[in-house]
């Protein structure tokens, strides 16, 4: 493996941890072994193959990351057939009320998937929890989204901006976004914010929506992975994106949201009050000043609950 692609690796590393000890790895994660340019990963138990020499860094602002060749044509293909029959018109999040809604920002069609529905589902959510570094339980279902011809979703952000949605995991920190088919013209993803808008070499294949900001192709197979919060868990407003209108063929992507505590269960601060920790990590995040350095995640703000409260000490048990 080429010496840049495992700096590369280091720093997503470090930029996901406060502390880069060993320590600090998060039992889920388990241990790793390489073998050639292949990482192979253990995830709960499951085991999940990823290539870091696959993964190129699209942009810093935002954090944005393309996997090539992430799911196979057959994964691809086995997606497409699972939600064919099963489609409805794609809903929003209502920012009042926090409630799914009918818009026209969003004319697709999808559906969700069940988490771990079959043993393709449970192997591509090994990969998304092992390459994200990020554990699968903070994971929504994946969805499947279908486009036809000019049908599109206005830049807009993965982020909430209500309470209620919040109180289910937190805000969602990543989303993976992965590409079923190709599109013969337009259906890009845009990010009208992105810092390298302007130096991105536009193409002629490209829509004019594409051109309006930094954007990527789909291609069958590969995955797009951003993240629509900074590293001190404040939201990130160069992470607006949007799927470009399609003009010539169809599209279909999945759709992994990832957020920043557990999914499957209500936070145990929301809920009930009680003084705990989230992470067994919070001790000695707290002695190494991460109560100060990081305040929105270890210890909380008016939009969502501290993780590290107990350790940071601003609550009582």
């Amino acid at each position: 493996m080429g010496s840049k692609y495992l700096l590369a690796f280091a720093f997503l590393v470090l930029a996901f941890f406060p502390d880069s000890s060993r320590s600090a790895i998060p039992r889920w994660l388990g241990e790793q072994k390489m073998r050639g340019s292949v990482i192979r990963m253990k995830t709960g138990g499951s085991s999940a193959a990823i290539d870091p020499t696959r993964v190129t860094q699209l942009s810093w602002r935002p954090r944005a990351f393309l996997y090539k060749g992430f799911l196979s044509n057959e994964e691809c293909d086995h997606l497409m057939d699972m939600a064919r029959d099963k489609l409805e018109k794609s809903m929003v999040a209502d920012n009042e009320s926090g409630k799914s809604i009918a818009s026209e920002v969003r004319t697709s069609s999808g559906m969700f998937l069940g988490k771990a529905q079959d043993e393709v589902v449970a192997e591509i959510e090994a990969r998304i929890a092992a390459w994200t570094f990020l554990p699968a339980e903070n994971g929504e279902s994946i969805q499947i989204l279908h486009y036809e011809h000019g049908q599109k979703y206005e830049p807009h952000y993965d982020y909430f901006h209500d309470k209620a949605n919040q109180e289910l995991g937190g805000h969602r920190v990543a989303t993976v976004l992965m590409y079923l088919s190709n599109v013969e013209k337009g259906g890009e993803t845009v990010f009208p914010n992105a810092e390298g808008k302007l130096t991105q070499p536009k193409s002629d294949d490209l829509s004019d929506c594409a051109k309006n900001g930094y954007s990527v192709k789909p291609m069958k197979g590969d995955a797009l992975l951003f993240f629509s919060l900074h590293l001190n868990a404040t939201t990130d407003t160069s992470s607006l994106h949007g799927s470009c209108p399609v003009i010539e063929g169809e599209k279909w992507s999945a759709t992994k949201w990832i957020h920043v505590r557990s999914f499957d269960k209500l936070t145990r601060n929301s809920v009930d009050g009680e003084c705990k920790d989230d992470n067994v990590n919070c001790p000695m995040w707290a002695r190494a000043g991460e109560c100060q350095k990081n305040p929105v995640y270890m210890v909380g703000s008016e939009d969502s609950y501290g993780s590290c409260r107990k350790s940071c000490k601003v609550c009582s048990s």
